[in-house]
């Protein structure tokens, strides 16, 4: 007769083995709920991407496609003869686009360098958290910081200079993408192993020949893949250049005046300025498509130069 002491194990251990049941039943369904989760996100990249085509397309079954790449103006809201060409456009997200990337990689490596090679474990502690409160504030508030502090500043020291302009929004976009290239180039520079460092050290290297000759180098492809993911977000920032940029289209590489960006542009119609179905509403989604080849482009630029400069330990 078995006493209560081994009933309770004999219950214990079917217990047990019912749990490891539904464990193993529970394992048989997360590889399709993650299967499910990946091909919803699939669909609908693919579905983003086959409405930007189709309204595309309806665009251009009103305005030449000619006309599009080579007419040098941008005046779709024109009464008497409307202007489709997108170089304005392009031009004045390729003027934001340059100011940033001026503004933001040397400070961005530089930073990054810092907190790898020289800052103290504390240091680090509080600089990288300070700069991920930097990539969390909204981009209105940089907006309106760039048309209120920095665009006044720059008036005061050029005072030919518009109010609306080209330098400050991309200044500050330079500074909305600083902790992107801090915080990639740290992680690149830091997973350089310490045996290469040792070794420069121990060849008669100085702490500085170290990082700028050795260190570097073997972090570069990280770098570039930061530098590139970061320029690509510059570009298709929107609400900094539309608070601060304007609202002109400009062929012209003036950075004192107004101008208007591939976002800047689309904001314009989608806040109410055109009606649904009309030429000006379908021009969106081709500004849009154009914006997306840039991105696109620059997306597999930064992956091929992480290929192209990979480095194995």
């Amino acid at each position: 007769m078995k006493t209560a002491e081994q009933k309770t194990d004999i219950q214990q251990i079917i217990t047990n083995k019912q749990q490891k049941r539904f464990i193993y039943k529970s394992e048989k369904f997360v590889p399709i709920f993650l299967f499910l989760m990946a091909t919803v996100s699939i669909l609908t990249t693919v579905g983003i991407v086959l409405t930007l085509v189709f309204e595309t397309f309806t665009f251009f079954s009103e305005v030449s496609f000619v006309e599009f790449l080579t007419e040098k103006k941008w005046y779709p809201f024109s009464d008497t003869e409307a202007s489709y060409g997108i170089q304005s456009l392009i031009i004045g997200s390729l003027k934001i686009t340059l100011i940033a990337a001026v503004t933001a990689i040397p400070i961005g490596l530089a930073v990054a360098i810092y907190l790898s090679e020289y800052a103290s474990n504390q240091i680090r502690k509080v600089v990288k958290p300070l700069l991920e409160v930097l990539a969390g504030i909204p981009t209105i508030v940089y907006g309106f910081f760039a048309l209120t502090f920095v665009t006044p500043l720059l008036r005061s020291m050029f005072p030919s200079m518009e109010m609306f302009n080209a330098v400050s929004p991309g200044i500050v976009v330079g500074i909305m993408i600083i902790p992107m290239i801090v915080s990639l180039s740290e992680d690149a520079l830091s997973s350089v192993p310490q045996a290469v460092r040792d070794g420069a050290l121990g060849l008669g290297a100085t702490k500085w020949e170290m990082t700028w000759r050795v260190v570097f180098p073997a972090a570069l492809s990280g770098i570039l893949a930061s530098i590139v993911l970061a320029v690509s977000r510059a570009i298709g920032e929107t609400m900094i250049v539309t608070i601060a940029g304007g609202s002109t289209p400009s062929n012209d590489w003036s950075l004192t005046n107004s101008l208007q960006t591939m976002t800047s542009y689309i904001v314009q119609v989608s806040t109410g300025d055109a009606g649904f179905g009309t030429t000006i509403y379908y021009s969106i989604y081709a500004v849009g498509f154009t914006l997306f080849i840039f991105t696109l482009i620059m997306n597999i630029m930064a992956y091929m130069i992480s290929k192209r400069f990979r480095e194995e330990y």
